[in-house]
């Protein structure tokens, strides 16, 4: 990989999470640990991210979020991959909540003409979901973060307490190797918690690159978690320590 697109890359993951190791990104991208050091020197000196021991964290100058659409071009096929094995745990009739999030936002396309109700706080799975006459779609109300496509605030807080769903399919920025959930979006962890409350059983979408993952807010430990949809190739350590909690894991 060229270095200017190698450093594109960086800053989008780092954006995204907030923080990661240098570990991590050589895994996610393919290179030496050494290399990803030199990016991060090089990224640390134009001011667009800030070097720390052993990786970095996103720039208190940089945007608070990453545009959805960039976020939706990483890992395309390991959260299509997610998607699809996610969709056959639902039933007809089932009443589920997605979360927001580019694999939730994959999740709705494989649920195209089931005879399910949706409830929703991501305006990209409304967008997917809106003319199918099959599905009966609710999209809760909230305060909109236009630049990752989500309803927010106490609003939408507020009428997940009036929901009662067979099922949640949440998004994470990252799964700590504790098993830890966790998210890098103030505004969103609220909304999770909410979604877990509202839900007979909680189901994590998150491909392999989330695990382990990085995010300074904690949105519930692994014992809040009943399914776990990921990859092969997924964190092993992190994957055992989820299981212990009672978390059932599937891969992809």
């Amino acid at each position: 990989m060229l270095q200017r697109l190698r450093h594109a890359e960086i800053m989008r993951r780092v954006r995204l999470s907030g923080a990661t190791s240098v570990s991590d990104l050589a895994r996610q991208l393919g290179v030496s640990p050494s290399t990803i050091r030199r990016d991060l020197e090089v990224l640390d000196r134009d001011g667009t991210l800030r070097r720390v021991r052993g990786g970095a964290f996103a720039s208190v100058d940089a945007d608070d979020d990453l545009p959805f659409a960039e976020v939706a071009a990483l890992d395309e096929q390991d959260k299509e991959a997610v998607a699809v094995r996610a969709a056959q745990l639902v039933r007809d009739g089932d009443v589920i909540l997605l979360d927001i999030g580019t694999t939730t936002m994959r999740l709705a396309r494989q649920l195209r003409g089931r005879r399910v109700t949706v409830i929703t706080s991501s305006l990209a799975v409304f967008d997917v979901l809106r003319s199918d006459p099959a599905i009966e779609l609710l999209l809760l109300g909230g305060m909109v973060r236009r630049t990752y496509h989500s309803l927010v605030g106490v609003l939408t807080e507020e009428a997940l307490r009036q929901v009662c769903a067979d099922r949640v399919f949440l998004g994470t920025s990252g799964v700590r190797p504790d098993g830890q959930l966790v998210d890098s979006t103030l505004a969103e962890v609220p909304v999770k918690r909410a979604m877990i409350a509202a839900a007979g059983q909680v189901v994590l979408l998150a491909d392999r690159h989330k695990f382990p993952g990085t995010g300074a807010l904690r949105v519930c430990g692994p014992e809040d978690i009943d399914v776990i949809v990921t990859n092969q190739g997924t964190d092993e350590t992190t994957l055992r320590n989820c299981a212990a909690a009672g978390a059932e894991v599937l891969l992809a």
